[in-house]
């Protein structure tokens, strides 16, 4: 009998990955599709991270197993970053290096959630926050902002939401999938509120860390009285558009760390040897690449929300970092087309791919089921002509 477990039985499939697949499809039979539902840079990954790789090929001496947390001198020049960019005091014993910043929060997960443990979720939320709790057997408790604060959870719904069996919270800032980034004043406040209870810990994505458009990244981390209660999550996927490098990291009371490593060294060991070469360079070398990524990200961010606001009975906001949108798209719903009525936002994403041809992910994967999530990591050219397909499907849908 071909029996799944339960865990895996009932785990949702990623659903930026699942519509990612249904676009692949589509070109395959020759659509034209523009694909707005990755959050993948669009650009290369820049030319002296790759030849900093290469010439790690050439020296041959990187292809043992590598440490399980990561090769000390990239653990080293991480802690450095942090400390001087973030003011997260830290050393090298601090750091885990992982496959991928998704690997790291579940390191972390799997390492302090214990079964009926309740995580805290600030949500919108990225899709695999919930999945990962779910896994552990923890018990996932969604704390949602609203639009008009550009969706950003408060201090005062964190304190309401604690219990006696809160064991963590997670969030990102800036946001996957809102954009939204926590000032000072506001991680401050949830920082107050975090004091107060030594036993949980916070778990803070920053993974879209430089492409900030507000002038300061906080890092939780850095605030003393909860220094001892944070883990930071980061990574080179998007300010280094090292996305299939496969390298994230955490920054954790040592306690955590070494939970992690004696963790991951039961599941994958030490991550991909030349990879951890390129991430040095990319984190030690030139940052001017990065720089200018976000200069073009701000771009097409002004040049979407122009376009986003043309588009009638859509609620917008303007995104403080990232490189998504993601409107309020319920006024749509209930609305039909050629004898097709949309009911939500899962069955708009598919109205959109399959009459504009362009995919873009619905909200409830993200714990907002009256949104979708629209990427703007792509050409100019791509991004005015997938909107001006979106306006026009959407101008179909009748009342």
């Amino acid at each position: 009998m071909n029996k799944l477990s339960d865990r895996i039985a009932g785990l949702a499939e990623s659903a930026t990955i699942a519509m990612a697949q249904k676009a692949r499809e589509y070109k395959e039979k020759g659509i034209n599709i523009i694909s707005l539902s990755l959050g993948e840079p669009d650009f290369s990954t820049p030319k002296h991270i790759a030849e900093g790789a290469k010439a790690a090929i050439d020296e041959g001496k990187w292809f043992d197993y590598s440490p399980v947390p990561g090769y000390g001198d990239l653990r080293k020049a991480l802690a450095e970053k942090l400390q001087r960019e973030n003011n997260i005091k830290c050393t090298e014993n601090n750091i885990v290096v992982s496959t991928g910043a998704k690997q790291s929060i579940a390191n972390v997960m799997y390492s302090i959630v214990n079964p009926g443990d309740e995580v805290i979720i600030f949500s919108p939320y990225w899709v695999s926050y919930q999945a990962v709790v779910q896994l552990t057997e923890g018990i996932p408790v969604e704390v949602k902002g609203d639009i008009s604060n550009n969706f950003k959870t408060t201090a005062e719904q964190l304190e309401a939401a604690i219990t006696d069996k809160t064991r963590a919270i997670i969030y990102s800032s800036p946001s996957n999938p809102t954009g939204a980034v926590w000032s000072r004043e506001e991680l401050a406040a949830i920082a107050k509120v975090l004091a107060k209870h030594k036993n949980i810990i916070a778990i803070a994505d920053e993974i879209y860390e430089y492409i900030n458009f507000v002038g300061e990244h906080v890092s939780l981390g850095s605030f003393p009285e909860v220094a001892d209660q944070v883990v930071t999550v980061n990574g080179f996927s998007k300010g280094h558009a090292m996305t299939g490098w496969r390298i994230g990291y955490i920054c954790a009371p040592e306690w955590i760390a070494k939970a992690c490593t004696k963790y991951q060294g039961q599941i994958t060991s030490g991550t991909n040897s030349i990879a951890q070469r390129a991430a040095l360079v990319a984190i030690t070398a030139d940052q001017e690449p990065t720089r200018k990524m976000k200069e073009a990200y701000l771009r097409r961010r002004n040049l979407v929300l122009d376009l986003l606001n043309e588009i009638p009975d859509i609620k917008n906001y303007t995104p403080s970092g990232a490189f998504y949108f993601f409107p309020d798209v319920s006024a749509y719903f209930g609305r039909s087309s050629e004898g097709r009525t949309v009911n939500n936002a899962d069955e708009l994403a598919m109205y959109l791919l399959d009459v504009a041809h362009v995919s873009v992910v619905t909200g409830s994967a993200f714990g907002a089921p009256e949104c979708i999530r629209l990427s703007y990591a792509a050409s100019d050219e791509d991004l005015k002509e997938a909107l001006k397909r979106i306006k026009d499907a959407l101008a179909k849908l009748k009342k």
